[in-house]
C-alpha cells in the first residue's frame, strides 16, 4: 500500500514539473520612465522604503521562457503617484495604461494588463475605468489598497465599484504603504517584509466588513500574496461578530458569498502550510500562481516557482489542483471577464 502511494506521488510530481510553458503569471509590474520621472520629480522613489526595480519588455519575456510562463499580467507598482496634483497623477496613470497596452498588442498572447487609476481623485478614476476598460481593452483594474489613506471600502468608493461592478471587472489588489504607519517600524523592516501583507489584510477587511463584493457581486477580487493574514484573522472575526453585531458596533457580514467573490494569488512563494491554510477561506479553483516579477532575481522568481510545483507535486491533495493553480483558473478568470464586459476599441 505505502508502495502504491509513493508511487503515485511520484507520477503527480513528475506530472506537475514537466507541464508545458503554459503557467499564467497574475501578479507582475511594468514600470515605466514616464513614472519614475514623477515619483524623482517628489523625492518619492523611495517612498515604499525600497528601491524600484528596472522593466523592459525583452527581459520579462526571456524570463518567462525560461521560466516556463506563457502570459503575464502587468500592473503599474507602488505607490500611486498622486502628490496634491490630481492632473499630473491622470496624465501619468494614463501614460502607464497605454504603455500597458502597447506591450499587449505588441506581444499577442504573452501580455495581458490591469489599469491603474488616479485615486483619490474618484471623478477621475471613474474616467480612467471607462476609457481603459472600453478603449484600451484592459483586462481588469489594479486598485492600490489605500490611495493617500482612502482604503478600499470607503463609501466615497461606491460610485467607482458601480462603473466597476456594471462592466464584471476583474480588480486586482496591491499592497501600498499604510496610512498612517510608525515611521520607526518600516525604517527598521521594510513594508515588503511585513506591513505589506498587514496592509492587504487590512484593506481586504474594510471590504468585507462593508460587504463591497456582496453590494457589487459582478467583480473579481484578487487578494495578492496568498491571502496575507486572511486565513489567520477571519475565524477570529467570526467568532467576535455576533457580540458586536448585538451591541450595536457592526453590521452584519455575509461571509460566504463575500468570499465567493475573492480569490489569491500566490506571489510570496507558499509552502505547503500556506496553501493548507488558504484552502481553509477559499476554494482550489479561486487560486492563481503569481511570481511579483520584477521585484525579486529572476533566478530566485523561476527557483520560487521550481520549489511551487514541487511542493504542489509532494502533497497528495495539493497535486490535484496544479493545474488549476499554474494556469487553468487564471485562463477561466479572464474569460469570464472578456465575455461579461465591453469590447475594446483597439
Amino acid at each position: 500500500m505505502k508502495r502504491k502511494v509513493l508511487m503515485c506521488v511520484l507520477g503527480a510530481a513528475l506530472a506537475v514539473c514537466s507541464l508545458p510553458a503554459q503557467t499564467v503569471d497574475l501578479h507582475t509590474h511594468i514600470i515605466i520612465p514616464e513614472y519614475t520621472e514623477v515619483l524623482k520629480a517628489h523625492g518619492a522613489e523611495l517612498e515604499e522604503t525600497f528601491p524600484l526595480s528596472t522593466w523592459d519588455a525583452g527581459r520579462h519575456i526571456a524570463f518567462m521562457d525560461r521560466a516556463g510562463i506563457r502570459t503575464a499580467v502587468l500592473t503599474m507598482p507602488a505607490p500611486q503617484p498622486y502628490y496634491g496634483d490630481t492632473e499630473e497623477s491622470a496624465r501619468c496613470i494614463r501614460r502607464v495604461n497605454e504603455a500597458s497596452a502597447a506591450v499587449k498588442r505588441q506581444y499577442p498572447g504573452r501580455f495581458r494588463f490591469c489599469a491603474s487609476l488616479p485615486l483619490p481623485d474618484v471623478d477621475a478614476a471613474i474616467r480612467e475605468a471607462v476609457y481603459a476598460l472600453d478603449t484600451l481593452g484592459a483586462d481588469g483594474v489594479k486598485l492600490a489598497t489605500n490611495s493617500r489613506g482612502q482604503y478600499l471600502g470607503a463609501a466615497e468608493l461606491d460610485p467607482l465599484m458601480e462603473v466597476l461592478n456594471e462592466r464584471h471587472a476583474l480588480v486586482i489588489i496591491h499592497p501600498h504603504r499604510p496610512t498612517p504607519c510608525s515611521g520607526e517600524i518600516i525604517a527598521a523592516t521594510p513594508l515588503a517584509m511585513y506591513e505589506y501583507p498587514a496592509e492587504t489584510t487590512r484593506a481586504v477587511v474594510n471590504m468585507l466588513v462593508r460587504n463591497v463584493p456582496v453590494r457589487y457581486p459582478n467583480l473579481k477580487v484578487v487578494v495578492p500574496h496568498c491571502g496575507s493574514f486572511l486565513a489567520l484573522a477571519l475565524p477570529r472575526m467570526k467568532s467576535i461578530l455576533p457580540a458586536m453585531v448585538n451591541q450595536g458596533y457592526m453590521q452584519p457580514i455575509d461571509w460566504e458569498d463575500n468570499l465567493s467573490h475573492l480569490y489569491f494569488d500566490l506571489a510570496g512563494s507558499p509552502t505547503g502550510e500556506v496553501l493548507h491554510s488558504l484552502l481553509t477561506i477559499t476554494t482550489p479553483d479561486h487560486i492563481l500562481y503569481g511570481s511579483d516579477y520584477p521585484y525579486l532575481p529572476d533566478a530566485v522568481l523561476q527557483a520560487n516557482l521550481q520549489r511551487l510545483k514541487q511542493t504542489l507535486a509532494a502533497d497528495r491533495e495539493l497535486a490535484a489542483y496544479a493545474e488549476l493553480f499554474l494556469w487553468k483558473n487564471a485562463e477561466r478568470l479572464f474569460v469570464r471577464s472578456a465575455g461579461s464586459g465591453s469590447t475594446p476599441t483597439e
